[in-house]
C-alpha cells in the first residue's frame, strides 16, 4: 500500500487561542508544555504572528521576541511558523521596505523558520519584499490566497493566484480559509484544479465556524492536500479550527496516516484543559455552529475580538447589528477578503456605523486608506457615495503602495535615540509606536492582577480569586459589575447572616477615567466624543478658529484611529481632555465658541 503521510501544523499557541480566548494566552502558560509539543512530530507549530505580537504589549506587557527566544529553546525540534501580512508585517498599515525586510531577518533570528505569508486584498505586489527577504535568509516562504467569496471571486482567479504565487518563489501554496466559507464541494475542486496546476505542496488553513470543517478536511485529504491545520482539541471548533485529535484518529491504518501519537496528544490536550480555564473572561460566548457566517463571512478571530471591543464599549447588544452591517460596508468598499487588517478595517467600521446611528458619520482613518488604494488593489470597484465622501477629487493609488513611502528605519532611531537602541525594541516601535512607548515603560514590572481573571498558570480551581479573611469575621471578595472591578468587604454575622450591604470600592487597577468637566461660561458649545475610546491626538490649540468638518482631535477606538471634526466654526475656547485620556461617548472635548 502506497503512502502519503498527511503533515499536521497545530495552532494552539496561534490562531487557536487568537480565535477562542482574544489571543491572551501568556508565554508561562506555554512553557511548561512545549517539550511535549516538540516530540510529537508536527510539520510544524505556529506560534507567532497574526494578533499575538499586537496583543503581546499591549495588555499582557510581554516581549514578543523574547517569546519567540524562550519557546525555541524549549522546542529545538519543530519549525516554528509565523502569519506574516506581507508588508503590514504584524501591524495595520503598510510600512517601508527597509522595516518590513528587517522585521523578517530579525524573526529568522529569533527561531522563525516558515513564514506564511499574505495579503489581505491578495495584491502580491505587497508580498513581494517580505517573500524575497525570507527567500534570502533560507528559510520557507508560504505563500497564501486568501479565500473568500463575492461576486468577483471565481476559481479562475484561484487558479491564477496559484500560479501566480508559485512564479514568486513560494516553496508551499498556502489556502487561507480564514472565516470557514469553503464548502465541501468547492474544496475539492479547489485542491484538485490547483494540484493540477501547479506543483507546490498546498497547505488548507480553514476555520470551524459554519460546521462544515470535517467534510471539507475529508474532501481536501481525498484531493491530495499535502498539510492541514489543526487545534488540539480543547481548543478547537467554535470560531477555532478542526481538532487535531480527530484528524490522527481519522486517518489512523490509512495511506494518509499522520503518524502522530494520540496518547502524547491527549496529555498535552488535558495541559490546556487546565489553561483555558485561566482566560474564561475572553472566551467567546459563540461556541456552536454558524451557518450565517457565509453570509457575514466574519473570520474566527474577528468574532472573539469584535466581541471584545463590543464589551469595552458597552455595547455588547449591538452584536447582531454589527453583524449584519458588515457585509453591507465590505460591498460598499470593493469586497475585500475579510482577514486582517482588513478584518479590523471592515469590522471597525460597521461598528462605529452601529454605534453613531449614521452610516459614514465617522469614517476611520484605515477605511480612508483602504479606498484610497493605500493598502492595495481592490477586487471590486467601490460604492461612489462612498469614494466621493473620503477622496473627494484626490486620486486613489494605483501603484504598490509601498512605492510612495520613504524608507522609516533611520527615522526611528533619531526618535528613540540612546533610549532604546536593541533592534527588536527599535521594530517594536516601527510598528506600533504609542503602543509601543507605554510597553517599553512597564516592561519587566508587575502588573496589577485583574481580578476577574485566574492565575496564569494551571489550577484544578476555578478561576477567579477566593475570597480573603479580613479583621472581624469579614471577608474580601473581589467583583466585576457592569465591566467594572469592585474590592467588597462582606462583613459575617454569628448567626450565618449577611451583614447591611457594603459599599464598594473600585479596584485601583481598573478606576474610570472621571468625566471631562463641564465648561463655564464662555457661552461656546461643547464638542463631545461621538464613541467610547481614547484621545490619540490633539489637532488644535486654544484660540485656533476652525469651520465646520475641520478635524479637532483623533481617537483611537478598537485600534483604529478616527478623526473628530468640529460641529460648527467659531474659535477653539478651552481643551478638556488631553492625549491618552480615555473618554466615554457624550464626554466633553473641546469647547468652541
Amino acid at each position: 500500500m502506497e503512502t502519503n503521510p498527511l503533515k499536521i501544523t497545530e495552532l494552539v499557541l496561534r490562531d487557536a487561542h487568537q480565535s477562542l480566548l482574544a489571543t491572551r494566552m501568556k508565554t508561562e502558560d506555554m512553557l511548561p508544555i512545549a517539550e511535549k509539543l516538540d516530540q510529537v512530530g508536527f510539520f510544524s507549530l505556529e506560534m507567532w504572528g497574526g494578533a499575538t505580537f499586537d496583543t503581546c504589549i499591549r495588555f499582557l506587557n510581554e516581549d514578543p521576541w523574547e517569546r519567540a527566544r524562550v519557546l525555541k529553546k524549549k522546542m529545538p525540534k519543530t519549525p516554528f511558523q509565523m502569519l506574516l501580512r506581507g508588508q503590514n508585517a504584524v501591524g495595520y498599515r503598510h510600512y517601508a521596505d527597509d522595516i518590513v525586510e528587517r522585521f523578517v531577518k530579525q524573526s529568522v533570528e529569533v527561531g522563525i523558520n516558515i513564514f506564511r505569508i499574505f495579503d489581505a486584498l491578495n495584491d502580491f505586489r505587497n508580498i513581494e519584499t517580505a517573500v524575497n527577504t525570507v527567500k534570502k535568509c533560507g528559510e520557507t516562504v508560504e505563500g497564501c490566497i486568501s479565500y473568500t467569496v463575492s461576486p468577483v471571486h471565481n476559481m479562475d482567479l484561484y487558479i491564477k493566484m496559484g500560479k501566480d504565487l508559485e512564479s514568486m518563489g513560494s516553496d508551499i501554496l498556502c489556502i487561507k480559509d480564514m472565516a470557514g466559507l469553503l464548502t465541501p464541494d468547492v474544496t475539492k475542486m479547489l485542491i484538485t484544479e490547483l494540484k493540477k496546476n501547479i506543483k507546490l505542496p498546498i497547505h488548507l488553513h480553514t476555520h470551524a465556524t459554519t460546521g462544515l470543517v470535517g467534510m471539507n478536511m475529508q474532501c481536501a485529504i481525498d484531493a491530495g492536500v499535502d498539510m492541514v491545520d489543526t487545534a488540539i482539541s480543547t481548543l478547537s471548533m467554535g470560531t477555532s479550527h478542526y481538532a487535531t485529535e480527530c484528524i490522527v484518529a481519522a486517518l489512523k491504518g490509512t495511506p494518509r496516516d499522520t503518524g502522530l501519537d494520540l496518547n502524547l496528544l491527549e496529555e498535552i490536550n488535558d495541559y490546556f484543559k487546565e489553561v483555558k480555564k485561566n482566560y474564561s473572561e475572553f472566551e467567546s460566548d459563540f461556541k456552536g455552529v454558524d451557518i450565517n457566517i457565509l453570509k457575514s463571512q466574519i473570520p474566527g478571530g474577528m468574532i472573539s475580538n469584535m466581541e471584545n471591543q463590543l464589551k469595552e464599549q458597552n455595547a455588547l447588544d449591538k452584536l447582531e447589528e454589527v453583524l449584519i452591517e458588515v457585509p453591507r460596508v465590505r460591498k460598499d468598499m470593493g469586497y475585500p477578503p475579510l482577514v486582517t487588517p482588513t478584518s479590523q478595517i471592515v469590522g471597525s467600521q460597521a461598528t462605529l456605523n452601529v454605534l453613531t446611528g449614521e452610516r459614514y458619520k465617522i469614517i476611520t482613518k484605515e477605511t480612508r486608506q483602504c479606498v484610497m488604494g493605500n493598502y492595495g488593489k481592490l477586487p471590486a470597484p467601490i460604492d461612489e457615495d462612498l469614494l466621493t465622501k473620503v477622496a473627494g477629487d484626490k486620486k486613489v493609488t494605483d501603484c504598490r503602495p509601498a512605492d510612495l513611502l520613504e524608507p522609516e528605519w533611520e527615522g526611528v532611531c533619531k526618535e528613540l535615540g540612546d533610549k532604546y537602541t536593541s533592534e527588536e525594541d527599535r521594530l517594536t516601535y516601527a510598528l506600533f509606536e504609542k503602543v509601543a512607548l507605554k510597553f517599553f515603560e512597564t516592561r519587566g514590572k508587575a502588573l496589577p492582577e485583574k481580578p476577574a481573571a485566574a492565575k496564569s498558570t494551571p489550577a484544578s480551581s476555578p478561576a477567579g480569586k477566593a475570597p480573603a479573611a479580613a479583621q472581624g469575621g469579614s471577608s474580601i471578595y473581589q467583583v466585576r459589575v457592569n465591566g467594572k472591578d469592585f474590592t467588597v468587604e462582606v462583613a459575617m454575622g454569628g448567626s450565618g447572616t449577611m451583614a447591611p450591604a457594603p459599599t464598594a470600592v473600585p479596584a485601583p487597577t481598573a478606576a474610570p477615567t472621571p468625566a471631562p468637566a463641564a465648561p463655564t461660561g464662555g457661552g461656546g458649545s461643547p464638542l463631545t466624543a461621538p464613541l467610547p475610546g481614547s484621545i490619540f491626538s490633539m489637532k488644535c490649540n486654544v484660540g485656533d478658529a476652525v469651520n465646520e468638518g475641520d478635524t479637532v482631535l483623533v481617537m483611537e477606538s478598537m485600534k483604529m484611529e478616527s478623526e473628530v471634526k468640529a460641529h460648527q466654526a467659531g474659535t477653539i475656547q478651552s481643551i478638556l481632555v488631553k492625549e491618552g485620556d480615555n473618554v466615554q461617548t457624550g464626554d466633553q472635548l473641546v469647547i468652541i465658541g
